[in-house]
């Protein structure tokens, strides 16, 4: 059985106290390695010295093996698999730095992927030619919930899927998750046009990003099935957090005072059992965040980098999601239908409100 050596980039504060400066996902990436026998966390860094010190003495790293800069520690260390958890800004400095060192085999880094669209881009394409697996940590992709709705979709439960209609969370961040599941759904497929519209009157800021209000959005696939949002007020348009409608039924999940997981044919409601798990947790007990789904999402990672073969949260396939978030952003921006691929480099939200476009009220101290 291979041994990887596992080191962490942005261990971040406190994990007991997260905020949307620091969400502390270094822990849960770290958490994860711990549980898995392949792995061995051997260093960290973070440029928060204290950060470090803190994470290390959680997870047993040594004193020699703690950072600030992450490239000493590259140098210094010759890690396997590095986990990149900073924020979205800094993703495509740190994972290209990751994939040009030769001891880096793999990359599995937080969502969502970047900042921009073409950072997106050149971070995918860096570690394509360094051969290089990178993941993004789109994690819910293994929680029963959405597992099982996706075999009641392969079985032919809810005969064709037709539409993919989302009514939970945000576009951007929370977006990286469901638009991410809505091309799980649809076998990950590209997209062929989006179109949106937001609203955005209070600065929301996390993780040093911008993050609208409240979202509309629709876009179609390459397959002719639709993916509609709409996030923020009035996203309760739907009875659920996720509705999957077919040709011959509908599979509800997060079902609003209902079951986690439904499935509706000629109009007959029946839940399906995930074990305790929603969208969030998995029903084992552990009050860690999302701890069983982290659990096999490194499962997957070193699975993938044991075999060679590509990964379900490959940086490819999640070039498809960022396409429509900044695909969307873009159509507010242009005031109509995008087509894509796209044809910007930027992020269109953060470039409306730096114009003032868009002129969001600060949030009172």
């Amino acid at each position: 059985m291979p041994q990887y050596e596992v080191a962490i980039v942005g261990t971040g504060p406190d994990p007991s106290n997260p905020t949307v400066e620091g969400f502390a996902m270094g822990y849960r990436h770290a958490e994860a390695y711990r549980n898995d026998e392949r792995c061995r966390i051997v260093a960290c860094a973070d440029v928060v010295p204290e950060n470090a010190a803190a994470f290390a003495e959680t997870f047993d790293v040594p004193e020699e093996n703690v950072y600030e800069d992450y490239e000493e520690m590259l140098h210094g260390v010759h890690p396997d698999l590095v986990s990149v958890t900073v924020p979205p800004a800094v993703h495509e400095t740190v994972v290209v730095g990751c994939a040009k060192h030769d001891a880096v085999n793999a990359v599995h880094c937080e969502k969502p992927m970047a900042h921009t669209w073409a950072s997106a881009q050149r971070t995918v394409q860096a570690c394509w030619r360094t051969d290089t697996q990178l993941t993004f940590n789109r994690q819910r992709r293994f929680g029963k919930p959405f597992a099982e709705a996706k075999r009641l979709l392969d079985d032919g439960e809810i005969g064709d899927l037709r539409r993919v209609e989302i009514g939970w969370g945000d576009f951007y961040d929370t977006g990286a998750h469901t638009v991410d599941l809505a091309g799980m759904f649809n076998g990950d497929r590209p997209a062929e046009w989006v179109i949106a519209q937001l609203d955005y009157r209070d600065e929301d800021v996390r993780f040093g990003a911008h993050q609208e209000n409240q979202m509309w959005a629709q876009w179609r696939y390459d397959n002719g099935v639709h993916g509609v949002l709409s996030t923020g007020e009035g996203g309760d348009l739907i009875d659920a957090a996720f509705l999957l409608r077919g040709t011959e039924g509908v599979v509800r999940i997060g079902v609003e005072d209902g079951p986690m997981l439904e499935l509706d044919r000629a109009g007959e409601r029946t839940a399906v059992d995930v074990d305790g798990e929603t969208m969030h947790r998995a029903g084992s007990g552990d009050d860690r965040f999302g701890s069983v789904f982290h659990d096999r999402v490194v499962d997957h990672v070193a699975d993938s980098l044991e075999t060679g073969t590509e990964p379900v949260l490959s940086g490819r396939t999640g070039l498809n999601t960022a396409e429509v978030l900044f695909g969307g952003y873009e159509s507010v921006r242009k005031r109509g239908r995008v087509g894509l691929p796209l044809e910007i480099e930027g992020n269109p939200l953060e470039e409306m409100v730096d114009s003032g476009a868009l002129d969001p009220a600060p949030v009172e101290e």
